[in-house]
C-alpha cells in the first residue's frame, strides 16, 4: 500500500476529531446546565419572601425557602443546621418573639444558576419590641422549578 493512498483516510480521521470538543469545554458545559436568568430585584425579593415566611410563625415554612442540601449557621446558635428538622429546632424558638428583618445594605451577584445576597439587616421583635442589627449572607440556586436558600449566615455585629 502506498502511503498516498492513505492521506484521504488520515485526513478524514483528523477532521473528524477536530470537530469534537475536548472533555470539559464550555460547549459541553453549556449543553448541561442552562443559565436561568435573575435580576438583582428579583434577588432582593428572595430575601422578602423568606422575611413574610417569618411572619407566618410557621417554622415549617421557612424552612421551606432552603434546599434540601443546605446549611444554616444562625446568630443565636452555635450549631450549624444542615438538615430540615435541625433548621425548624432553630426557628421554632426564633419565631417565638415575632422577628421582621429589614436590609439596612445590600450586595447581590449573580452567577448561572446561583445568586449571593449579602449585607447588613435588622431584626424588630414584636413580643419584646427589640431590635438586632447583624451581619448576613444567603446564597441561592435555582433548582429548575424555584430559587432556594442553599446557605444562610447570620451575625450580630461586633461590639453590639
Amino acid at each position: 500500500m502506498k502511503i498516498t493512498s492513505l492521506a484521504p483516510c488520515i485526513a478524514a480521521v483528523l477532521a473528524a476529531c477536530a470537530s469534537v470538543p475536548p472533555a470539559g469545554t464550555a460547549t459541553q458545559r453549556a449543553h448541561v446546565e442552562t443559565c436561568t436568568p435573575v435580576s438583582e430585584a428579583e434577588v432582593a425579593a428572595l430575601f422578602d419572601r423568606w422575611n413574610r415566611s417569618l411572619q407566618t410563625g410557621d417554622a415549617h415554612r421557612v424552612v421551606a425557602n432552603y434546599a434540601g442540601r443546605s446549611i444554616l449557621l444562625p446568630t443565636v446558635s452555635d450549631k450549624p443546621r444542615l438538615t430540615a428538622a435541625e433548621k425548624e429546632d432553630y426557628f421554632e424558638h426564633f419565631l417565638e418573639d415575632g422577628p421582621s428583618g429589614k436590609i439596612d445594605l445590600r450586595t447581590v451577584e449573580i452567577g448561572c444558576n446561583s445568586a449571593v445576597d449579602a449585607g447588613l439587616y435588622t431584626f424588630t421583635f414584636a413580643k419584646t419590641g427589640s431590635r438586632v442589627s447583624g451581619r448576613y449572607t444567603f446564597t441561592y440556586r435555582w433548582n429548575g422549578t424555584d430559587w432556594l436558600i442553599t446557605s444562610h449566615h447570620s451575625s450580630a455585629m461586633p461590639g453590639k
